[in-house]
């Protein structure tokens, strides 16, 4: 159990989400006190009201009149008094009690209990000033009212000791609320940049998400779009076209149905990572021959020995660079023909290209471009590799990835 949990036990000034008082703080409301500072308060005051009594019997024995003990005694009661005011006004407080501390012995104990609340709640300058303001009156008071059983020099001395005594742990004491705070402040800022941490994983995993869900619709629907379009430009093709047409118009929309699925589960359920789609490089060929089954001509050529041996993550991220080269050709340069190139080996790296040759007659913008080229720019620098990308000298266009594969 720490401290924090019982707020009564903690000085007012701890408790405050300011902290300790600071100069630019002066005019703003403070807490009310807490258990702690009543107990300290009333320590002050019977501690000031202790060294006021053994003053005025001193006085008593000075041979005084009543007349001045008496003053003494009013000002020793009222200086008391005021140190219930030291919280509001520390540092003017402290000075009052200073100077009346000089004409009434009787007011020093409640001038060094002021001086410990300026040490605890004020900076060093203002401890400083009215430590030797106070130091300035004890001498002074050795002068004009000097006690009749200790000497001078004795008194000097004492008086000297007291403020430092009193002045060294008001300082201490401040120093150690200022660390409280510090590691209170620290503490609250690292919590916050926690929170900043999840919520910057949490968008990093949502935009990862959302870069699959792209990569894995972007090629089905490409596919839909592609066979659908055949059919209202070629009313008139032989049924079995047709037919085959519209077998890879429903099997395309019922795979992207299911991978959306999918992805909505990982949504739904971020912990559960199986049920994301994972593809590797081995599964390359299925996607070739998906490809050529939707009419677009390709052609694999792999120079890697055993895509199985790929690790997963290199694996994947050659597959959906694959995915989307093939997708950017049918959409982009339909009814060319594409190569996809694999090379590589552990040590040396993977490297995917993916080449159409040059579209016939005009091309119609579609809309969108260039969004899957940037993903698959983020991708490859996610995994430490390169991408490029650019049209070719006989006015195709080409993609190529380079991944590192770490035997």
């Amino acid at each position: 159990m720490t401290r924090t949990d019982h707020p009564w036990l903690l000085p007012s000034a701890l408790i405050d989400p300011r902290g300790p008082e600071l100069p630019g703080d002066r005019g703003a409301a403070r807490p009310r006190r807490t258990v702690r500072d009543w107990a300290v308060d009333m320590s002050m005051f019977l501690l000031a009201a202790g060294i006021g009594l053994l003053a005025l019997e001193s006085s008593e024995q000075a041979g005084n009149t009543d007349a001045v003990v008496f003053l003494d005694l009013l000002a020793g009661a009222g200086a008391c008094c005021a140190l219930w005011l030291r919280r509001r006004w520390p540092v003017g407080l402290a000075a009052a009690l200073g100077v009346l501390s000089t004409l009434a012995p009787v007011a020093g104990g409640a001038a060094l209990a002021a001086l410990f609340g300026v040490a605890i709640h004020r900076p060093l300058r203002p401890v400083l000033i009215v430590a030797g303001l106070i130091l300035m009156g004890g001498s002074v008071q050795s002068v004009l009212r000097p006690d009749p059983g200790t000497s001078m020099a004795a008194s000097l001395i004492a008086t000297a000791i007291l403020v430092l005594l009193v002045t060294g742990w008001g300082m201490l004491v401040r120093s150690r609320r200022q660390l409280f705070a510090a590691l209170r402040e620290r503490a609250v800022r690292a919590e916050a940049e926690a929170g900043l941490r999840a919520e910057q994983a949490q968008r990093l995993a949502r935009e990862a998400i959302a870069r699959e869900m792209h990569d894995v619709l972007a090629h089905r629907l490409t596919l839909l779009s592609v066979h659908a379009g055949a059919l209202e430009f070629r009313p008139d093709a032989p049924p079995p076209e047709v037919a085959r047409a519209a077998g890879v118009i429903r099997d395309s929309a019922h795979e992207a149905l299911q991978d959306l699925r999918a992805i909505i589960g990982v949504l739904r359920a971020p912990g559960d990572e199986d049920n994301r789609p994972q593809p590797t490089l081995a599964t390359l060929d299925a996607l070739v021959a998906e490809s050529r089954e939707a009419g677009m001509k390709v052609t694999l050529d792999s120079r890697v020995e055993d895509p199985s041996a790929v690790p997963a993550a290199v694996g994947r991220t050659a597959f959906r660079i694959a995915q989307e080269g093939l997708t950017n050709a049918r959409k982009h340069a339909p009814g060319t023909e594409a190569t996809v190139e694999l090379s590589g080996g552990a040590g040396e790296g993977l490297t995917v290209e993916i080449r159409n040759t040059a579209p016939q007659g005009e091309v119609p913008k579609v809309p969108g471009s260039g969004q899957g080229l940037i993903g698959l720019t983020e991708r490859a620098a996610l995994a430490g590799g390169r991408f490029e990308h650019g049209a070719t000298r006989d006015g195709g266009f080409a993609v190529r990835a380079w991944l590192p594969w770490t035997p």
